[in-house]
């Protein structure tokens, strides 16, 4: 009977919620910290003959006020 939730959840859906689940439990200040550590943004970028091509956005950046990640 303990793997009968996998039928209904991959464990990195089960671990998403339960991050939300603590970070919604911390008091504001470290919540905040920790959803900013949270955010995640993806591009990607093919290289050909030693040059790199365009950079292309997978999960671009929302601008929403906090900090932009790294270029």
């Amino acid at each position: 009977m303990s793997s009968l939730w996998r039928q209904y959840m991959t464990y990195n859906k089960y671990s998403q919620i339960a991050a939300r689940a603590l970070r919604a439990g911390l008091k504001e200040d470290a919540r905040v910290q920790a959803e900013k550590r949270g955010f995640t943004a993806l591009r990607f970028q093919e290289w050909e003959n030693g040059q790199p091509g365009e950079q292309v956005w997978i999960d671009k950046p929302k601008d929403d006020g906090r900090a932009k990640p790294a270029v």
